[in-house]
C-alpha cells in the first residue's frame, strides 16, 4: 500500500500509577513543575494518530483459510529432510529470521526458472517447496494461492521478456536482479498479507509520530519524509536490500500484478530510471544519519507494538487508562529483558556457526598448505589458537552484556505514553540534521584522525608483538587478525540486541577510550564480514551444485509416498 493511501486508512489502582508517576518525575522535572504534576490524570485521550492505528490494526484480516478439497499438503517424511535442508543452507548466509522466508522464495524460483524459462505451472512446485522447508503449515495453502502465484510468475516473464532485450550485459543484470526482488516480495507478502499489512502500519505509525520531530537541512519536506520513511525501513523493519527496494517501489507504485498489460508496457521504458532512482535514495547519506535518529526512538515503539500483539481484542481499553497500561507495560518489559539473554545466545551461536562455515573452515584449510609451501613446516599451536580464541572472544563479549532494568521500564512508560496521548506538546521539539558536520575546530578534526590512524597502527603492531611470542608467521597473524575482528564485528552486532529496548543507551567512564582503541579491530571485522560474504564459495557449492538434484531427489520421494498412499487407499 502506498504512503499516500496509508494517509487515508491507517491510520493496580489509578493512586497507584499516580504516585509512581509523581515519583519518577520528580527526578526528571524542573521544580518549578512539581506543583502542576500533583495531580496525574488516570486516563488516556488517544491522538488522532492512535486511533487511525487501532481502526486499521483491527481492520486487517487474516488470508482466507484453504478449502479441504483443493489444499496441498506434502509428506512429513520429506519436509523434515527438506526442513534440516534449509537449516544447514541458512546457516552459511547470514539473515535476519524475518527475511529468509523471500530470500528462499527468490531462491526456488530461480532455480525453477532456471530448468523451464517459460515458468509455466511452475507456481504449485514452488509452494510444495516452501511447505516442504516448512515456511508456510502443511495444508496451508490451495489453489487458489497456486493460481495467483502463477498470475505473479508469468507477470515477471513477461516483464523480463519486454525489459532485458537490448541492453548491456552489467545493465541487465542490474534490471533483472532488482526485478526478481520486487516480484519475490510481492509473492511473500501475497501469501502472509496479514503479517505484512500490520508491520506496514506499526511503520507507518512511527513514521507519522517523528515525521514533524525532524527537519534536515537544505531538504523539503516531501524528500526528507521519503528519507525518514526509508530510515524506518532499515532500523525498526530491519528490511534487507530486496525488502528496502520493494517498499519503495510500493510507496509510489502498485503491486506489479494490479497493473494491465497495457499500463505494464507503459512502464516498461521508465523501469530503469526507476529501480536508479530507488537505489539513489535508499544509498543517500542523509538516510543513515537518520536511521541513526530513529533507532533511539524505537524502544517505546516495539514494547507499544507488543501490546497490539498481545492484546488484539481490547488493545484499546489496555491503553486508555495508565493503570493499566502500566501493568502490561512493566509485564511484557521484563519478559523481553529475560528474552534478550536467550536470544543473544541463540545469535552467538548461529554466527559462529556462519563465520565457521564461512570464513574460518576455508582460511584454515589454506593455512596448512600455504604454510607447507612457503615455511616449509605447519604450526599447528597457531592453528589451534586461532580455532579456539575467536569462539572464546565471542563468549566474553556476549557475557559482558547487561540487560536494561526498572528504571527503564519507567522511562518506557513514559514515552509510550507521550506518544499516544492526544497532547502532542512534547512533539513540538525538532531535531536538524545538517548534510555535513559543522567542524567547529579543523586542527583538532586533523588532530584526532591521524591520532585515530596512529591507533589502528598501534592496535596492529601490539597483536603483530603478541603474536610474534607465541611463534606465529605472517600468515598465522593474518588468519588471527581477520578471525578475531570478523567475531568482533559480529559480537557487536549481536550485543546491540541488549539496546533494542533500553531508551537510553548505557555508557561508561572509560567507554570513549575502550571504544576509540576498539574500533579499528571493528572496521576491519565489518571490512571483511562484508568483502568475503560476496565471495562466498559454500554458498555456490549449494545453490548450483547440491540443491537442484538434491529438491529433485526430494521430489521423486514425494511422489513415491503419494503413490504408495493412493493404492493403500484403494485397497481400502
Amino acid at each position: 500500500m502506498s504512503l499516500r493511501v496509508y494517509i487515508l486508512v491507517a491510520f493496580s489502582s489509578a493512586k497507584g500509577i499516580n504516585h509512581l508517576l509523581l515519583i519518577v518525575r520528580k527526578h526528571t522535572m524542573p521544580d518549578e513543575d512539581e506543583e502542576k504534576e500533583k495531580v496525574v490524570p488516570s486516563t488516556i485521550t488517544l491522538s488522532k494518530v492512535t486511533n487511525n492505528l487501532l481502526h486499521a490494526f483491527r481492520s486487517i484480516k487474516q488470508k482466507s483459510p484453504t478449502d479441504e478439497f483443493t489444499k496441498l499438503s506434502v509428506s512429513q517424511t520429506v519436509s523434515f529432510i527438506a526442513l534440516m535442508y534449509e537449516k544447514v543452507r541458512n546457516a552459511i548466509e547470514y539473515r535476519e529470521d524475518h527475511l529468509i522466508r523471500r530470500a528462499a522464495i527468490e531462491r526456488i524460483l530461480k532455480r525453477r526458472l532456471s530448468l523451464n524459462p517459460e515458468g509455466k505451472n511452475e507456481s504449485e512446485n514452488i509452494l510444495r517447496e516452501l511447505m516442504w522447508a516448512r515456511y508456510f503449515p502443511n495444508g496451508s495453502l490451495g489453489e487458489l494461492d497456486i493460481q495467483d502465484i502463477q498470475r505473479i510468475i508469468d507477470r515477471y516473464i513477461d516483464i523480463r521478456k519486454q525489459l532485458l532485450p537490448g541492453r548491456t550485459q552489467k545493465i541487465r543484470s542490474y534490471l533483472s536482479e532488482f526485478l526478481l526482488q520486487l516480484i519475490t516480495a510481492e509473492i511473500e507478502e501475497f501469501l502472509n498479507p496479514a503479517d505484512s499489512q500490520q508491520e506496514a502500519d506499526f511503520g507507518y505509525y512511527i513514521f507519522q509520530t517523528l515525521k514533524d520531530k525532524v527537519k534536515i537541512e537544505d531538504v523539503d519536506t516531501q524528500k526528507k519524509d521519503t528519507y525518514l520513511y526509508i530510515a524506518i525501513e532499515k532500523s525498526y523493519r530491519k528490511s534487507d536490500q530486496a525488502y528496502q527496494r520493494y517498499h519503495l517501489f510500493r510507496l509510489f507504485y502498485n503491486q506489479l500484478i494490479a497493473y494491465s498489460a497495457d499500463e505494464i508496457q507503459n512502464l516498461i521504458p521508465k523501469f530503469s530510471d526507476i529501480f536508479q532512482k530507488i537505489d539513489d535514495l535508499i544509498s543517500n547519506p542523509t538516510v543513515e544519519k537518520l536511521v541513526r535518529f530513529t533507532r533511539k526512538q524505537l524502544p517505546p515503539f516495539l514494547i507499544l507494538f507488543s501490546l497490539f500483539r498481545e492484546n488484539k481484542s481490547d488493545i484499546e481499553s489496555v491503553i486508555s487508562k495508565k493503570s493499566t497500561l502500566w501493568s502490561h507495560v512493566e509485564k511484557i518489559a521484563r519478559q523481553k529483558y529475560a528474552d534478550i539473554r536467550s536470544r543473544l545466545n541463540i545469535l552467538a551461536f548461529r554466527s559462529l556457526v556462519y563465520i565457521f562455515i564461512t570464513k574460518m573452515l576455508l582460511a584454515l584449510m589454506l593455512e596448512v598448505p600455504i604454510s607447507e609451501y612457503f615455511y616449509h613446516e605447519v604450526n599447528y599451536w597457531a592453528i589451534g589458537i586461532n580455532s579456539l580464541v575467536p569462539p572464546l572472544f565471542m563468549l566474553f563479549i556476549i557475557l559482558s552484556v547487561t540487560v536494561p532494568g526498572e528504571e527503564n521500564t519507567k522511562r518506557l512508560f513514559f514515552r509510550i505514553v507521550e506518544i499516544i496521548d492526544a497532547d502532542s506538546t512534547f512533539e513540538k521539539s525538532t531535531a536538524l540534521i545538517t548534510k555535513r558536520a559543522k567542524n567547529r575546530r579543523p586542527l583538532l578534526a586533523i588532530g584526532f584522525s591521524l591520532l585515530y590512524v596512529t591507533t589502528f597502527i598501534v592496535t596492529l603492531y601490539l597483536i603483530h608483538i603478541g603474536l610474534k611470542m607465541l611463534n606465529f608467521n605472517i600468515l598465522s597473524e593474518a588468519i588471527f587478525i581477520f578471525f578475531i575482528s570478523v567475531v568482533a564485528f559480529f559480537a557487536y552486532r549481536i550485543k546491540q540486541l541488549a539496546n533494542m529496548y533500553r531508551l537510553t543507551e548505557k555508557g561508561s567512564f572509560f567507554s570513549p577510550v575502550f571504544d576509540f582503541f576498539f574500533m579499528p579491530i571493528l572496521s576491519m571485522g565489518k571490512l571483511f564480514s562484508e568483502g568475503v560474504s560476496r565471495l562466498n564459495f559454500f554458498i555456490v557449492l549449494f545453490d548450483f551444485i547440491i540443491e537442484a538434484p538434491f529438491k529433485l531427489i526430494i521430489e521423486v520421494i514425494e511422489e513415491w509416498i503419494t503413490f504408495v498412499r493412493q493404492k493403500k487407499e484403494d485397497i481400502v
